[in-house]
C-alpha cells in the first residue's frame, strides 16, 4: 500500500473531531465469519444449501417462518449460534483505540446483523444496524410491536438444516422471528433501528460542520446501503472517507481508498500514526 496514502489517512483520523465507522459482511471475515459473495461463496460456508438448490437470498426469506419455521429457524439459528461463538478481530479494538486517544465523538453504522460491535465494547446508544439484528426478536405476524432480546438456545440438524427448538412470541404463542430485515420482507419491525437512526441524525446535525472521518470496511456494490451512507456523509464540507475494501474500493476523488481486508487496512493506518 502507498506510504503516502496511508500517511494522509492516519493524519486525518489524528486531526478529525468525530469519527463514522461504517461496515459491511467483510468486516467480519477477519474474525473467522463466512464471506457470502456470490451463490458459491454461499455454498461453501453452507454445502447443504447447495444440495438443495438453494442460494442465499432464498435461505434469508421470510417466507421459511411462515411455511416451515423449523427449516426458517435452521439458518438463523446457526446463525445466531455462530456469531455468539465468534470473537471480534483486533480492528475493532483499534478503531476504539482511536477514539479514545483523539478524543474522538464516534459513531457505528452497520449492515451486519451480528452484534459483533457490542460485544467488542461499542455503546448500544452509539451504533445504527440498519438491517436490525439477529440478537433480537420480534412476533412473525406481528400481533404485537414489541422487540426483545433472543436468549434461546437454538440447536440445529446440520444434515437437514432444521432447528430443534423454534422460539416462540410470548403472547399469541406463534413463531418468533429474528428482527431482521431480510428478502422480501413486509412483517419487519422497525422501531428499534428507527430510533437507531434518529440518534445517528442528531449526530451528524451535530457534527456536520466539523472536522469528520468516515472509516468504511467490507461494504460491497451487490448492496451498497453503507457504501451509499459513506459517501453521502462524505459530501459533508469538512468530512473524508477512507474506504477498505479487497476488492471494490474506488471511491470519488477527494477521499481515500485502501485495497485490502478491514484488519490489514486498520493496521496498515495504526503504523503511520
Amino acid at each position: 500500500m502507498d506510504k503516502a496514502v496511508l500517511q494522509q489517512a492516519a493524519d486525518k483520523i489524528r486531526t478529525a473531531r468525530a469519527l463514522v465507522i461504517t461496515s459491511g459482511a467483510g468486516m467480519g471475515v477477519d474474525s473467522g465469519l463466512p464471506d457470502f459473495r456470490g451463490d458459491q461463496g454461499f455454498w461453501n460456508a453452507y454445502p447443504m444449501y447447495e444440495r438443495l438448490g438453494i442460494n442465499f437470498i432464498g435461505a434469508a426469506n421470510p417466507v421459511h417462518f411462515n411455511n416451515d419455521p423449523e427449516f426458517g429457524w435452521g439458518f438463523y439459528g446457526h446463525r445466531t449460534n455462530l456469531y455468539r461463538e465468534t470473537d471480534p478481530h483486533d480492528g475493532f479494538y483499534m478503531l476504539q483505540d482511536w477514539a479514545a486517544d483523539y478524543d474522538l465523538d464516534s459513531f457505528v453504522v452497520t449492515s451486519n446483523v451480528d452484534g459483533q460491535f457490542q460485544k467488542a465494547g461499542f455503546y448500544e446508544d452509539q451504533i445504527l444496524e440498519v438491517h436490525g439484528s439477529i440478537h433480537h426478536l420480534q412476533c412473525l405476524s406481528p400481533c404485537h410491536n414489541d422487540i426483545w432480546n433472543n436468549n434461546e438456545t437454538i440447536p440445529i440438524d446440520f444434515e437437514t438444516m432444521r432447528a430443534e427448538h423454534i422460539p416462540l412470541c410470548p403472547r399469541c404463542h406463534g413463531t418468533a422471528r429474528p428482527n431482521i430485515l431480510m428478502f422480501g420482507d413486509f412483517s419487519w419491525l422497525s422501531n428499534r433501528t428507527h430510533n437507531q437512526e434518529m440518534r445517528f441524525d442528531l449526530f451528524i446535525d451535530q457534527h456536520r460542520n466539523s472536522p469528520l472521518v468516515v472509516i468504511e470496511m467490507g461494504a460491497g456494490t451487490a448492496i451498497p446501503t453503507i457504501r451509499h451512507i459513506s459517501e453521502q456523509i462524505g459530501s459533508l464540507p469538512e468530512a473524508t472517507v477512507i474506504r477498505i475494501n479487497p476488492r471494490e474500493a474506488h471511491i470519488r476523488g477527494g477521499h481515500i481508498s485502501l485495497s485490502c481486508g478491514a484488519l490489514e487496512g486498520l493496521q496498515a493506518i495504526a503504523d503511520n500514526f
